[in-house]
Protein backbone atom coordinates (compact mmCIF):
# COMPACT_ATOMS: atom_id res chain seq x y z
CA UNK A 1 0.00 0.00 0.00
CA UNK A 2 1.44 3.16 -1.15
CA UNK A 3 1.33 6.73 1.10
CA UNK A 4 0.68 9.63 -1.21
CA UNK A 5 3.26 12.67 0.23
CA UNK A 6 1.17 15.82 0.65
CA UNK A 7 3.85 18.64 0.90
CA UNK A 8 3.63 21.96 2.94
CA UNK A 9 3.54 23.43 -0.87
CA UNK A 10 0.52 21.49 -1.92
CA UNK A 11 -1.44 21.76 1.10
CA UNK A 12 -1.00 25.64 0.87
CA UNK A 13 -1.87 25.50 -2.97
CA UNK A 14 -4.69 23.53 -2.11
CA UNK A 15 -6.18 25.84 0.39
CA UNK A 16 -5.77 28.97 -1.85
CA UNK A 17 -7.72 27.08 -4.89
CA UNK A 18 -10.74 26.88 -2.57
CA UNK A 19 -10.71 30.25 -0.97
CA UNK A 20 -10.56 31.71 -4.42
CA UNK A 21 -13.28 28.93 -5.35
CA UNK A 22 -15.08 30.55 -2.23
CA UNK A 23 -14.34 34.08 -3.14
CA UNK A 24 -15.58 33.83 -6.42
CA UNK A 25 -19.28 31.91 -6.00
CA UNK A 26 -19.66 34.64 -2.97
CA UNK A 27 -19.12 37.49 -5.85
CA UNK A 28 -21.16 35.20 -8.63
CA UNK A 29 -24.09 35.71 -5.36
CA UNK A 30 -23.33 39.10 -4.75
CA UNK A 31 -24.01 40.30 -8.32
CA UNK A 32 -27.18 38.23 -8.45
CA UNK A 33 -28.10 39.59 -5.32
CA UNK A 34 -27.52 43.24 -6.48
CA UNK A 35 -29.35 42.70 -9.92
CA UNK A 36 -32.13 40.25 -9.01
CA UNK A 37 -31.11 38.65 -12.54
CA UNK A 38 -30.78 35.14 -13.12
CA UNK A 39 -28.34 36.00 -16.08
CA UNK A 40 -25.80 38.39 -16.29
CA UNK A 41 -23.76 37.25 -19.34
CA UNK A 42 -24.13 34.84 -21.92
CA UNK A 43 -21.80 32.44 -20.60
CA UNK A 44 -23.75 31.72 -17.42
CA UNK A 45 -26.53 29.78 -19.24
CA UNK A 46 -26.08 29.82 -23.22
CA UNK A 47 -29.48 28.09 -23.37
CA UNK A 48 -31.37 29.72 -21.50
CA UNK A 49 -30.26 33.20 -23.13
CA UNK A 50 -31.14 31.69 -26.29
CA UNK A 51 -34.46 30.64 -25.23
CA UNK A 52 -34.86 34.49 -23.42
CA UNK A 53 -33.66 36.40 -27.07
CA UNK A 54 -36.53 34.02 -28.07
CA UNK A 55 -39.12 35.05 -25.77
CA UNK A 56 -37.90 38.86 -26.24
CA UNK A 57 -38.38 39.13 -30.23
CA UNK A 58 -41.69 37.88 -29.48
CA UNK A 59 -42.14 40.33 -26.79
CA UNK A 60 -41.24 43.30 -29.47
CA UNK A 61 -43.66 41.59 -32.15
CA UNK A 62 -46.53 41.50 -29.22
CA UNK A 63 -45.75 45.28 -28.80
CA UNK A 64 -45.89 46.13 -32.86
CA UNK A 65 -49.00 43.85 -33.28
CA UNK A 66 -50.25 46.09 -29.70
CA UNK A 67 -49.96 49.67 -31.77
CA UNK A 68 -51.11 48.13 -34.98
CA UNK A 69 -54.41 46.68 -32.95
CA UNK A 70 -54.83 50.38 -31.19
CA UNK A 71 -54.18 52.17 -34.82
CA UNK A 72 -57.14 49.46 -36.14
CA UNK A 73 -59.04 50.60 -33.82
CA UNK A 74 -59.02 54.57 -34.58
CA UNK A 75 -59.29 53.87 -37.92
CA UNK A 76 -62.68 51.61 -37.39
CA UNK A 77 -64.16 54.17 -34.99
CA UNK A 78 -64.09 57.03 -37.24
CA UNK A 79 -65.19 55.06 -39.92
CA UNK A 80 -68.17 53.55 -37.68
CA UNK A 81 -68.79 57.38 -36.25
CA UNK A 82 -69.19 58.36 -39.64
CA UNK A 83 -70.92 55.76 -41.10
CA UNK A 84 -73.81 56.22 -38.69
CA UNK A 85 -73.79 59.66 -38.87
CA UNK A 86 -74.60 59.19 -42.42
CA UNK A 87 -76.88 56.92 -41.94
CA UNK A 88 -78.64 59.22 -39.32
CA UNK A 89 -78.97 62.27 -42.33
CA UNK A 90 -80.18 59.77 -44.44
CA UNK A 91 -83.13 59.19 -42.69
CA UNK A 92 -83.76 62.88 -41.80
CA UNK A 93 -83.48 62.80 -45.98
CA UNK A 94 -86.17 60.34 -46.31
CA UNK A 95 -88.50 61.93 -43.47
CA UNK A 96 -88.28 64.96 -45.61
CA UNK A 97 -88.90 63.29 -48.79
CA UNK A 98 -92.27 61.84 -46.58
CA UNK A 99 -93.59 65.18 -46.00
CA UNK A 100 -92.80 66.58 -49.54
CA UNK A 101 -94.67 63.41 -50.80
CA UNK A 102 -97.37 64.95 -50.28
CA UNK A 103 -97.52 67.57 -53.12
CA UNK A 104 -101.63 68.87 -52.92
CA UNK A 105 -101.11 69.48 -49.24
CA UNK A 106 -97.57 71.70 -49.40
CA UNK A 107 -97.90 75.16 -50.25
CA UNK A 108 -94.48 75.54 -52.94
CA UNK A 109 -92.77 77.82 -49.99
CA UNK A 110 -93.00 74.76 -47.65
CA UNK A 111 -91.63 72.64 -50.02
CA UNK A 112 -88.36 75.55 -51.14
CA UNK A 113 -88.37 74.72 -47.27
CA UNK A 114 -87.75 71.59 -47.35
CA UNK A 115 -85.54 71.40 -50.20
CA UNK A 116 -83.24 73.84 -48.48
CA UNK A 117 -82.76 71.29 -45.95
CA UNK A 118 -82.33 68.70 -47.80
CA UNK A 119 -80.03 70.83 -49.28
CA UNK A 120 -77.87 71.33 -46.16
CA UNK A 121 -77.87 67.70 -45.30
CA UNK A 122 -76.43 66.85 -48.64
CA UNK A 123 -73.32 69.01 -47.78
CA UNK A 124 -73.23 67.45 -44.08
CA UNK A 125 -73.30 63.82 -45.91
CA UNK A 126 -70.61 65.39 -47.80
CA UNK A 127 -68.20 65.93 -44.54
CA UNK A 128 -69.35 63.02 -43.22
CA UNK A 129 -67.99 60.87 -46.11
CA UNK A 130 -64.63 63.01 -45.95
CA UNK A 131 -63.90 61.64 -42.24
CA UNK A 132 -60.79 61.22 -41.64
CA UNK A 133 -57.66 59.79 -39.26
CA UNK A 134 -54.45 60.62 -38.59
CA UNK A 135 -54.62 62.91 -42.36
CA UNK A 136 -56.02 59.86 -44.18
CA UNK A 137 -59.40 59.44 -45.37
CA UNK A 138 -61.06 56.18 -44.14
CA UNK A 139 -62.93 55.91 -47.37
CA UNK A 140 -60.73 56.70 -50.00
CA UNK A 141 -58.73 52.84 -49.44
CA UNK A 142 -54.88 54.03 -50.07
CA UNK A 143 -55.39 57.15 -51.28
CA UNK A 144 -53.61 60.13 -50.22
CA UNK A 145 -55.97 62.34 -51.26
CA UNK A 146 -57.01 65.18 -48.60
CA UNK A 147 -61.00 64.10 -49.30
CA UNK A 148 -62.36 60.80 -50.63
CA UNK A 149 -65.46 62.80 -52.51
CA UNK A 150 -64.87 65.86 -54.14
CA UNK A 151 -67.40 69.02 -54.35
CA UNK A 152 -69.46 67.11 -56.80
CA UNK A 153 -69.59 63.91 -55.48
CA UNK A 154 -67.14 62.12 -57.29
CA UNK A 155 -64.55 59.46 -55.32
CA UNK A 156 -61.52 60.03 -55.25
CA UNK A 157 -60.00 56.99 -53.50
CA UNK A 158 -58.03 54.00 -55.11
CA UNK A 159 -60.75 51.23 -56.12
CA UNK A 160 -60.00 47.89 -54.73
CA UNK A 161 -56.72 49.24 -52.56
CA UNK A 162 -57.73 48.37 -49.32
CA UNK A 163 -55.98 49.62 -46.05
CA UNK A 164 -54.85 46.44 -44.16
CA UNK A 165 -53.23 45.81 -40.10
CA UNK A 166 -51.53 43.31 -38.37
CA UNK A 167 -53.19 42.76 -35.41
CA UNK A 168 -51.71 39.03 -34.79
CA UNK A 169 -48.90 36.74 -35.93
CA UNK A 170 -51.36 35.43 -38.83
CA UNK A 171 -54.15 37.42 -38.26
CA UNK A 172 -54.91 40.62 -40.72
CA UNK A 173 -57.86 42.65 -40.77
CA UNK A 174 -59.06 45.96 -43.21
CA UNK A 175 -59.67 48.71 -41.70
CA UNK A 176 -61.11 51.17 -44.07
CA UNK A 177 -64.29 51.34 -45.20
CA UNK A 178 -64.98 51.38 -49.44
CA UNK A 179 -66.52 54.75 -50.00
CA UNK A 180 -67.64 54.24 -53.45
CA UNK A 181 -69.71 50.87 -52.41
CA UNK A 182 -71.27 52.54 -49.41
CA UNK A 183 -71.52 56.82 -50.96
CA UNK A 184 -71.91 55.63 -54.38
CA UNK A 185 -69.72 58.01 -57.14
CA UNK A 186 -71.12 60.99 -59.17
CA UNK A 187 -74.31 60.65 -60.57
CA UNK A 188 -75.07 57.65 -58.78
CA UNK A 189 -73.90 59.06 -55.74
CA UNK A 190 -75.92 59.54 -52.49
CA UNK A 191 -75.15 63.27 -52.57
CA UNK A 192 -76.59 63.41 -56.08
CA UNK A 193 -79.52 61.84 -55.06
CA UNK A 194 -80.40 63.76 -52.64
CA UNK A 195 -79.34 67.36 -54.54
CA UNK A 196 -81.64 66.13 -57.22
CA UNK A 197 -84.84 65.39 -54.64
CA UNK A 198 -83.87 69.02 -53.79
CA UNK A 199 -84.22 70.02 -57.29
CA UNK A 200 -87.82 68.50 -57.68
CA UNK A 201 -88.68 70.06 -54.95
CA UNK A 202 -88.90 73.14 -56.14
CA UNK A 203 -89.60 72.17 -59.27
CA UNK A 204 -92.95 70.89 -57.59
CA UNK A 205 -92.20 67.41 -59.12
CA UNK A 206 -93.34 64.04 -57.20
CA UNK A 207 -90.47 63.09 -54.88
CA UNK A 208 -92.78 59.89 -53.36
CA UNK A 209 -91.59 57.87 -55.82
CA UNK A 210 -87.72 58.08 -55.39
CA UNK A 211 -88.35 56.62 -51.82
CA UNK A 212 -86.84 53.63 -52.93
CA UNK A 213 -83.93 55.38 -54.18
CA UNK A 214 -82.77 56.84 -51.01
CA UNK A 215 -83.93 53.15 -49.27
CA UNK A 216 -81.55 51.49 -51.60
CA UNK A 217 -78.36 54.23 -50.84
CA UNK A 218 -79.18 53.61 -46.87
CA UNK A 219 -78.84 49.92 -47.23
CA UNK A 220 -75.50 50.07 -49.00
CA UNK A 221 -74.42 52.58 -45.91
CA UNK A 222 -75.73 49.90 -43.23
CA UNK A 223 -73.96 47.10 -45.02
CA UNK A 224 -70.65 48.90 -44.66
CA UNK A 225 -71.71 49.77 -41.58
CA UNK A 226 -72.22 45.99 -40.47
CA UNK A 227 -68.73 45.56 -42.46
CA UNK A 228 -66.95 47.52 -40.04
CA UNK A 229 -68.77 46.30 -36.78
CA UNK A 230 -67.80 42.88 -37.61
CA UNK A 231 -64.01 43.80 -38.20
CA UNK A 232 -63.99 45.91 -35.15
CA UNK A 233 -64.79 42.51 -33.11
CA UNK A 234 -62.27 40.99 -34.73
CA UNK A 235 -60.19 43.52 -33.39
CA UNK A 236 -61.55 43.73 -30.01
CA UNK A 237 -60.63 39.95 -29.92
CA UNK A 238 -57.12 40.39 -31.27
CA UNK A 239 -56.62 42.28 -28.72
CA UNK A 240 -57.77 40.53 -25.90
CA UNK A 241 -55.41 37.42 -27.30
CA UNK A 242 -52.64 40.20 -27.20
CA UNK A 243 -53.16 41.09 -23.51
CA UNK A 244 -53.00 37.42 -22.73
CA UNK A 245 -49.77 36.54 -25.07
CA UNK A 246 -47.96 39.66 -23.68
CA UNK A 247 -48.79 38.03 -19.76
CA UNK A 248 -47.02 34.65 -20.79
CA UNK A 249 -44.54 35.81 -22.57
CA UNK A 250 -43.83 38.09 -19.85
CA UNK A 251 -44.24 35.39 -17.14
CA UNK A 252 -41.91 33.49 -19.71
CA UNK A 253 -39.37 35.91 -19.40
CA UNK A 254 -39.24 36.44 -15.86
CA UNK A 255 -38.96 32.85 -15.34
CA UNK A 256 -35.48 32.91 -17.34
CA UNK A 257 -34.06 36.12 -16.49
CA UNK A 258 -35.21 37.02 -12.88
CA UNK A 259 -33.75 35.80 -9.70
CA UNK A 260 -36.14 34.69 -6.88
CA UNK A 261 -35.55 36.61 -3.62
CA UNK A 262 -36.14 34.81 -1.17
CA UNK A 263 -33.85 31.99 -3.00
CA UNK A 264 -31.12 34.75 -3.62
CA UNK A 265 -31.20 36.00 0.33
CA UNK A 266 -30.77 32.38 1.21
CA UNK A 267 -28.02 31.68 -1.21
CA UNK A 268 -25.96 35.20 -0.65
CA UNK A 269 -26.18 33.82 3.20
CA UNK A 270 -24.74 30.16 2.19
CA UNK A 271 -22.04 31.57 0.30
CA UNK A 272 -20.79 34.20 3.04
CA UNK A 273 -20.59 30.63 5.78
CA UNK A 274 -18.69 29.49 3.63
CA UNK A 275 -16.25 31.94 2.49
CA UNK A 276 -15.92 32.23 5.98
CA UNK A 277 -15.27 28.68 7.05
CA UNK A 278 -12.43 28.94 4.01
CA UNK A 279 -10.74 31.84 5.89
CA UNK A 280 -10.81 29.87 8.98
CA UNK A 281 -9.67 26.58 6.92
CA UNK A 282 -6.99 28.71 5.31
CA UNK A 283 -5.75 30.51 8.31
CA UNK A 284 -4.89 27.07 9.92
CA UNK A 285 -3.30 25.71 7.05
CA UNK A 286 -0.99 28.79 5.95
CA UNK A 287 0.72 29.28 8.67
CA UNK A 288 3.30 32.05 8.79
CA UNK A 289 7.02 31.07 9.54
CA UNK A 290 10.36 32.59 10.58
CA UNK A 291 10.58 32.39 6.37
CA UNK A 292 7.85 34.72 6.03
CA UNK A 293 9.17 37.44 8.07
CA UNK A 294 12.67 37.40 6.69
CA UNK A 295 11.59 37.74 3.33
Amino acid sequence: MSITRVTQGSTVAAAQRNLQSAMHRLASAQDKASSLKEISRPSDNPAAIAEALQIRAAQRAADQHGRNVDNAQGWLSTADTALSTATNLLHQVRDLVLTGASQGALPQSSRDALALQLENLQAELLRTANASYLGRSVFAGTSDAGAAFTAEGSFTGVPDAAVHRRVGENSTVRVDADGEAAFGSGATSVFALVASLAEDLRAGELVGPRLAEVDQRLGSILAAQASIGATHATVLKAADALADQRVNLEAARSGLEDADLATVALELQTQELAYRAALAASAKVIQPSLMDYLR
